[in-house]
């Protein structure tokens, strides 16, 4: 079945670009001009995957990219005409995975999203199960349970945690994480994994001055506990 997108702008004109080209691509595609009418339909539909702009009437893309997180896993692209890239850290700091700076072609926005949603898909060959101290790592479902507990990862979190946890006491550079977790859509931004590793930390309860999961080489980038 065609992937299942949500597009979120609040300029006519662009939406409409946007939904022929994606639908014309083989995705079946909803759209949404407003930040409430997206948090309904992302309720009702199940997306696979949301493209959000970033400034949206009444409830902004920020506010509803964090909404969603609260509830569901599903692959988030943010748009944005922002450049700087602390603008664009926010976004993956509330859990985009991806991000969009305008102006940009219609064929890298449908490149963007094949990206993420191979990543959502994971790994169809030799899926694996990481047991780490109190951590259950399931690569085939893309799921982590800590004491029974599911803990709520977006992809590009489950990929950084898989890639650590599946060699402990090795240490990964930023850049060959932010590689693994994103292949070719890393975009060089070697500090946004600062991010998500504090993202991590928090979901996992990992104290970041005593880490227990993912410990800091500094100088070098992080590795995860050989004790654990």
């Amino acid at each position: 079945m065609e992937p299942k997108l949500l597009l979120v702008e609040d300029e006519p004109g662009m939406l409409e670009e946007m939904h022929n080209y994606l639908q014309r691509e083989g995705f079946r595609v909803l759209t949404a001009c407003t930040g409430l009418e997206a948090l309904a339909i992302a309720r009702s539909e199940r997306p696979d995957l949301i493209v959000l702009d970033w400034m949206l009437p009444g409830k902004s893309g920020i506010d509803v990219c964090r909404e969603i997180r609260q509830t569901s896993s599903c692959g988030i692209i943010m748009v944005t005409a922002r450049s700087d890239e602390a603008d664009k850290i926010v976004g993956l700091e509330i859990g985009a995975d991806d991000y969009l700076t305008k102006p940009f072609s219609l064929r890298e926005l449908a490149s963007r999203i094949r990206a993420l949603l191979r990543r959502l898909r994971g790994p169809e060959e030799r899926p694996t199960v990481l047991e780490r101290d109190n951590l259950i790592i399931s690569e085939a479902k893309c799921q982590v349970f800590q004491d029974d507990r599911e803990i709520q990862l977006t992809p590009t979190e489950f990929k950084i945690l898989h890639t650590l946890a599946a060699r402990p006491g090795m240490v990964f550079s930023r850049l060959q994480l932010l590689k693994a977790a994103l292949a070719d859509e890393y975009m060089g931004y070697e500090r946004t994994m600062d991010s998500h590793i504090r993202n991590l930390r928090r979901k996992l309860g990992d104290d970041p001055s005593n880490p227990r999961y993912i410990q800091t080489v500094y100088g070098f980038g992080y590795r995860f506990g050989e004790q654990s």
